[in-house]
């Protein structure tokens, strides 16, 4: 290993006195020459300003490295000592109206602890980590850089870069559909719910057509996250996982989508003063409701699931039946036993509250139909 390295870079001059250096390094090579300015406190004055390493999510992207076609496009941030230094290709000075000039950016090698490295990594410390981690033999990676010995300009930096505000979870669940690369699996866990929401927000024959409040969609009535968590209890170990084991057809949603569409209006049928209004008017259009609902959902369907299609509107319709009089979406008052009573509206959306409801919905439906599968199934045949 010479003991500098030189690489090929671009200087950006953007203000009076900052000027910042573009360059390509293998991922692997960082940790010779940059460390991690680690946040501490000794004798009372802090030290450094970077955060613990997050040994979760440092798995979930030395996963994506190992993946076969990963593309990190965000570059990392380094801040250098005066020992690192710019060779521009020309010796003639750049104009005024040009801020950029080419060049090598000049790196020292030599083995020494970290304190005594030139660099120090001001974002990226978790991409460095799963990159120094993963199983492959390199890995390019865009950096961004600037020089200073001044230890203030480097936290400044690091606040600057990491107090933007991420992203909204709503528009995370509309970009997710579109997505096909391996995700962190918080994030890909709710890829098919969410094209499954997107679905139904969009669909034609949807009883729940632009009434989900989406981040393209913010007048919607339900909250986008009570529709996902009701998907995903269902793809968990409910109706749409019976569907989708049970599925071979070529668009593996559509049989999905029939089973939430089919069940919906059934809702919509049955329950038709709640329905369509806003959730301060309606419980049922609420988190609570639409969660205890698709509970009732997948408890319906495997009663009526004989076959990989999934039961009608009908069928639906008549399972829901017995529980029409025990729900108070609206008015009245809830009576969960035991002495144990709300009026419609106290109750909120919190889990507390969503478990009281749904444990109250599944018990009585289970009490009310347990006995009533052949009469049920014969509906659709009215």
């Amino acid at each position: 290993m010479p003991k500098e390295l030189k690489l090929p870079a671009v200087e950006v001059r953007q203000s009076k006195g900052r000027t910042l250096y573009s360059f390509a390094v293998d991922g692997k090579l960082v940790h010779r020459f940059a460390t991690i300015s680690r946040v501490s406190r000794r004798e009372g004055q802090l030290h450094g300003y970077q955060r613990p390493e997050a040994l979760a999510h440092i798995e979930e992207i030395r996963n994506y490295l190992e993946s076969p076609s990963p593309m990190v496009p965000n570059a990392v941030i380094l801040a250098f000592d005066s020992r690192v230094r710019f060779k521009p290709a020309e010796t003639k000075p750049p104009s005024k109206e040009v801020y950029s000039r080419p060049g090598t950016i000049i790196i020292p090698m030599e083995e020494q602890p970290d304190e005594d490295k030139p660099g120090f990594i001001v974002d990226g410390q978790q991409r460095l980590a799963a990159i120094r981690d993963a199983a492959i033999d390199s890995f390019p990676i865009c950096v961004t850089a600037f020089i200073t010995d001044d230890i203030g300009q480097q936290a400044e930096q690091f606040m600057l870069v990491n107090s933007t505000k991420p992203l909204s979870k709503a528009l995370l669940y509309e970009l997710l559909p579109q997505t096909r690369a391996q995700l962190p699996s918080s994030l890909s866990r709710r890829r098919l719910p969410a094209q499954l929401m997107v679905r139904l927000n969009q669909d034609e024959r949807s009883p729940l057509k632009e009434m989900i409040q989406t981040a393209t969609h913010p007048t919607g009535i339900i909250k986008d996250n009570s529709i996902l968590k009701m998907l995903e209890h269902s793809l968990i170990d409910g109706a749409l996982y019976e569907v989708r084991k049970r599925g071979n057809t070529e668009d593996g949603l559509e049989p999905m989508m029939e089973l939430l569409r089919n069940y919906w209006t059934a809702v919509s049928q049955v329950f038709k003063e709640a329905w369509g209004k806003p959730p301060k008017k309606s419980r049922l259009m609420h988190g609570a409701g639409i969660i205890s609902m698709g509970l009732i959902m997948d408890d319906a369907s495997a009663l009526l699931m004989e076959t990989a299609r999934p039961p009608t509107v009908q069928q639906y319709a008549a399972a829901l039946q017995p529980l029409e009089k025990l729900c108070h979406w609206t008015s009245g008052t809830w009576d969960f036993g035991n002495g144990r009573t709300r009026k419609w509206n106290e109750l909120q959306n919190t889990p507390k509250d969503i478990d009281l409801l749904a444990r109250y919905l599944t018990d009585q439906y289970r009490s009310l139909v347990k006995d009533r599968p052949q009469k049920l199934r014969r509906v659709a045949q009215r």
